[in-house]
């Protein structure tokens, strides 16, 4: 895996599966409550695999699902409250208002949110912007600070001790 960094941007290529569920987790050994993270890429790029090893790497056992159909899952970890979105069948932003969306932007939660395009107008700002490319048989991420708390969680992001890379797997 190689990587580049700048204190407000992160490019990291996940060759495989596994080093996209790893990015997942060492992204969540560098994020605290409050932060909203968007995740662009197209069909089967990894924006799933991506949220499950976040999901998992802060306490969750068991399935972490793509929440197509019902357009959040929760998972309370801890004292740490993550609200996984995909919008991607999303009809209308506005129906995130008539589902509460406000909700569950807290200061006390993380929210990630795949196919945040369709939702605009209806979600906040992002902190931190993910975009997932295909690059050989792997995927390029491009992990791009928004704000204040997105710049912290870029410049957080783990290293490897035998490499110093950020995202080394």
């Amino acid at each position: 895996m190689s990587v580049g960094m700048s204190s407000e941007q992160l490019d990291i290529i996940a060759p495989d599966e596994e080093s996209m569920v790893a990015c997942g987790a060492r992204l969540a050994a560098a994020c605290e409550a409050g932060l909203v993270v968007f995740l662009h890429g197209e069909l089967g790029m990894g924006k799933t695999t991506l949220s499950r090893g976040f999901i998992r790497a802060l306490g969750h056992i068991g399935a972490v699902k793509s929440p197509t159909y019902t357009l959040v899952e929760p998972y309370q970890l801890g004292e740490l409250q993550v609200y996984h979105f995909d919008l991607y069948r999303l009809g209308d932003p506005e129906e995130l208002e008539f589902m509460g969306i406000r909700d569950y932007f807290t200061d006390e939660s993380i929210c990630l949110v795949e196919w945040p395009e369709q939702g605009v107008g209806a979600l906040p700002p992002a902190d931190l912007v993910i975009n997932i490319e295909r690059e050989g048989q792997g995927r390029r991420l491009t992990l791009r600070a928004a704000t204040v708390l997105g710049c912290t969680v870029v410049t957080r992001m783990p290293r490897s001790p035998e490499t110093d890379d950020p995202l080394q797997v």
